[in-house]
């Protein structure tokens, strides 16, 4: 770092992004990415807003957050866009954690919630996950910190009920509750219809995931009028036009084509059901994901052979270097015909390990 750099960010360890790499051609399985591409009409509406790009966009998104709100059955008040939903969970973290109101979240989910509450010097506690990995809902009733769970879970795909997110969320009036829902299209239970009883929930979304939009860094957060502007207020104080208009337009045009993405979400579900056998005959370990990814291991090879041995074939899936979880590779579901060719080298890799 330069002399210069301040000293209460000098001990921050940033985010490390999944590899974008750019050496040879990689069948991508180590982002969470769709493998479709965005529907018909996105591109059109991109298109349409580039003759327009002198002009800023509109600071309050308000046509794409009336169409949100028409899909998720709430008002227009009670939502926020973002730019990706990173940007939500930052101002969240701003917002309704401090020194008397610390945070509380998984100690293995995603990777962001540590550094966000480092860069905002934020206190937190880290709660560990069951020993299968499971969120004990026992463990975030009456903790009297602001809570944030990732459902569906990351990097375990596992997901917790709407009943039990009610739970966590009544037993904490004077708390915050955030539940991430980036994964939520593929399985899981949405906790949105829970925001209209308690006013002490955020649930955070993304058109990176299901919606085939990471590269538009489209994010929201949908909660009590109240909480929204009091997103609103870190969002007026640090970027007021924070979703650039192509974006945007692109995300109104994929709510209009619903049906074609619930469509891929389907094809996915497959596909993960498929490989999740596939790769439980091959003798691996694989949790039941509700997400667009798999969190698996095996007995005879560490994640990190896994993951080098896979990549030397053109084949790019994620490891994490913590100690409880550095023998599993998440991997992308991807189409069928990349799961099949995962499948295939994995079958080699086993193969030359006998």
């Amino acid at each position: 770092m330069s002399s210069f750099f301040s000293q209460k960010y000098a001990a921050l360890v940033p985010y490390t992004p999944g590899e974008q790499p750019q050496d040879m051609q990689y069948i991508k399985l180590n982002t969470n990415e769709s493998p479709f591409p965005p529907s018909p009409g996105v591109a059109s509406a991109v298109a349409a807003e580039v003759r327009k790009l002198q002009l800023y966009p509109d600071p309050e998104a308000t046509r794409l957050r009336e169409k949100l709100a028409q899909v998720c059955g709430v008002d227009r008040e009670q939502v926020i866009v973002t730019n990706g939903s990173d940007d939500v969970l930052n101002f969240a973290f701003m917002a309704f954690a401090d020194q008397e109101h610390p945070l509380a979240f998984p100690d293995e989910s995603y990777g962001f919630y540590p550094v966000f509450a480092a860069l905002n010097q934020l206190p937190y506690l880290e709660i560990p996950l069951r020993d299968d990995f499971r969120i004990e809902v026992e463990d975030y009733l009456g903790l009297g910190r602001t809570i944030v769970l990732a459902n569906p879970n990351a990097p375990t795909g596992l997901a917790l009920g709407r009943e039990e997110i009610r739970r966590i969320v009544a037993a904490n009036p004077d708390n915050v509750v955030i539940v991430d829902e980036a994964y939520v299209d593929f399985g899981g239970e949405s906790a949105v219809p829970l925001v209209k009883e308690y006013q002490n929930l955020l649930v955070t979304g993304t058109f990176s995931k299901s919606h085939s939009m990471a590269g538009a860094r489209i994010g929201f957060g949908i909660g009590d009028v109240a909480l929204i502007r009091d997103l609103n207020t870190i969002k007026y104080s640090t970027n007021p036009y924070n979703v650039n208009r192509m974006s945007a337009a692109a995300a109104l045009a994929a709510l209009e084509e619903e049906a074609y993405y619930k469509d891929n979400c389907r094809r996915i579900m497959e596909n993960r059901e498929y490989t999740t056998q596939a790769l439980r005959q091959l003798g691996f370990t694989v949790l039941d994901s509700r997400a667009n990814f798999l969190f698996a291991r095996h007995p005879s090879l560490s994640g990190e052979e896994v993951y080098r041995d896979l990549k030397r074939r053109g084949v790019l899936v994620r490891h994490f270097n913590k100690a409880r979880i550095r023998d599993f590779v998440r991997i992308t579901v991807g189409t069928r015909e990349q799961m099949e060719r995962l499948l295939e080298e994995l079958t080699q890799i086993l193969e030359g390990k006998t």
